[in-house]
């Protein structure tokens, strides 16, 4: 009996077990973590409540109980309620404009202008969404966007893991550069006590590394998978998702006046959108009164009915659900650790872990502490509000910079994000591809997720060695310590190649019987009075 290809597939993880099933393993250690707080004051200047940190202690175990644990589900869906109902208007306003027809023509149109120059688009798309978080911490918003880059990607012959690489990969590396992100390094600048948004002279080419390098990522996969796309680990889910987004290339037709005008007012809104998020700070409410009014102008002036709108929109809803159970399910995991009194236990543990460590690997170590801690708090205010009071005393006993500990901070808020099950908009946008499962989306990102840290250890050590301060260095010390840091390892690098010359003079030696002139070691003998060189200088 022959095996159907059905059956030769393994079906992959759903996405919601994967959070139900991290749901109930939190809940377990409530059990087995001792539970401890922090005490909390009122900071009237940035109106929030931040920790204080000498005040740990440990207090009764208060472990969730089945009905608990059942509650915590839906207060998590009721405190992801204002991304949830982003979520179903995004849904039900694409659902409309589709219905019109002027997004897939639109789409057709862009594509066949871009023949021959995809790749093209994928740095661009990456630089404004990168851009849109480093100066506006922008993340959430990014999922109205993607039902709109994954039609462009399939009809550009990428797959779905490239369309959620541009958008999110783009987004993280604009977190963890952070240039006027006023989420975190505003809110951590204000917290640690230094002057806000100083030491941009860092974190620009830190954002400038970051973003270079997930372009180079996103591109080099997406032209794998065009020049063969069923090497493409999505590529069944990608053939049933095309069949739901038709954008036909070979024959397209020409935008009607109606087409043009609907996708003037989708432009303009955006155009809209941006604008009101830099210059009047509008979030996630006000944007959705903007994405509903794109909507309902755009369905009017499409020719659509009001019943025909109304069908539609309730469609895109329903498109949305999954997405929306995925973000409630997420924001349970922090309700749980809240509640069992657990959350301050774990960063009171991590925190603890860096007493002693030399300064740079303190450094390090403080990133690392930060990005496993944003799995269990994906919020940015939230977690300064938590770890910052914690991190910049400890970064003045442990001989690092406050500047440096933000920095630390705001790499550490990034990467996670788009890495982790609790980061509910991931799992959004991956459901919103169809059935990507998180599995395979941790794959693909695998690679990128090493460099990223690569990258963050570079910086962290050279804010470490520059003492990066409030307005980014010191330019003596800077002077000093790069001198200092090229004579160190100068000096033992001629100690090697002196070695190597001995062993080669050894064999001469013996061969020919003649003595030669140590060269290195003369030049060793200087080097090894580098102070006093570097002392002259500076």
């Amino acid at each position: 009996m022959l095996k159907t290809e059905e059956t030769k597939q393994p079906k992959a993880l759903n996405p919601m077990l994967l959070l139900v099933c991290m749901i109930l393993i939190i809940a377990l250690l409530s059990y087995i973590i001792p539970a401890g707080v922090y005490d909390r004051v009122m900071d009237e200047k940035l109106g929030k409540e931040l920790v204080d940190p000498n005040s740990f202690h440990y207090v009764e175990k208060n472990p969730i109980t089945l009905f608990g644990l059942l509650m915590s589900i839906t207060l998590g869906i009721q405190n992801a309620a204002y991304i949830i109902s982003f979520l179903l208007i995004i849904g039900g306003m694409f659902a409309i404009l589709n219905a019109t027809g002027a997004i897939n023509t639109g789409m057709a149109n862009v594509v066949r202008s871009m023949k021959g120059r995809e790749l093209l688009m994928i740095p661009v798309c990456m630089i404004v969404f990168g851009c849109g978080s480093a100066f506006c911490a922008n993340f959430e918003e990014f999922l109205a966007f993607v039902p709109l880059v994954l039609a462009c990607c399939y009809a550009m012959g990428f797959d779905s893991l490239t369309a959620v690489g541009i958008i999110f990969c783009a987004a993280a590396s604009g977190y963890a550069g952070a240039i006027t992100n006023a989420f975190t390094t505003g809110v951590a600048q204000s917290i640690a006590g230094l002057p806000m948004f100083s030491g941009m002279g860092l974190r620009i080419p830190l954002f400038i590394s970051l973003i270079t390098v997930s372009i180079l990522y996103v591109m080099y996969h997406a032209h794998k998978v065009k020049k063969n796309p069923e090497s493409s680990s999505v590529y069944q889910n990608d053939l049933e998702q095309k069949k739901h987004i038709n954008i036909n290339t070979e024959n397209v037709e020409k935008l009607t006046g109606r087409q043009k005008a609907v996708l003037a007012t989708l432009i303009l809104g955006i155009a809209y959108t941006v604008y009101c998020v830099i210059k009047k700070g509008y979030y996630i409410d006000e944007l959705s009164g903007i994405f509903l009014a794109i909507g309902i102008i755009g369905g009017f002036i499409g020719g659509l009915k009001p019943s025909k709108m109304c069908d539609e929109f309730l469609q895109g809803c329903i498109n949305m659900l999954f997405p929306c159970i995925m973000i409630g399910l997420a924001n349970s995991v922090v309700i749980i650790l809240k509640d069992a009194f657990i959350l301050d236990t774990i960063i009171h543990g991590l925190a603890s872990l860096l007493n002693g460590l030399p300064a740079s690997i303190a450094a390090i170590g403080m990133f690392i502490v930060q990005d496993l801690f944003n799995i269990v708090v994906p919020s940015g205010s939230g977690q300064a509000a938590i770890t910052m009071p914690i991190m910049a005393p400890l970064a003045d006993m442990i001989g690092i910079t406050r500047q440096t500990a933000v920095l630390a901070f705001q790499l550490g808020d990034a990467f996670t994000n788009v890495m982790a099950p609790t980061g509910g908009e991931i799992l959004a946008a991956l459901a919103m591809c169809g059935t990507i499962s998180f599995k395979t989306w941790m794959k693909y990102l695998a690679p990128l997720f090493v460099i990223w840290w690569l990258v963050s250890f570079v910086f962290l050590t050279i804010a470490t060695q520059i003492q990066y301060g409030p307005f980014w260095y010191n330019k003596r010390i800077f002077k000093k310590r790069i001198l200092e840091r090229f004579s160190f390892y100068f000096y033992y690098f001629t100690k090697f190649l002196n070695k190597i010359n001995k062993i080669l003079y050894n064999i001469y030696h013996k061969i020919f019987h003649f003595n030669t002139i140590y060269i290195i070691d003369r030049l060793n003998l200087e080097i090894y009075n580098k102070n006093i060189e570097i002392n002259y200088f500076i």
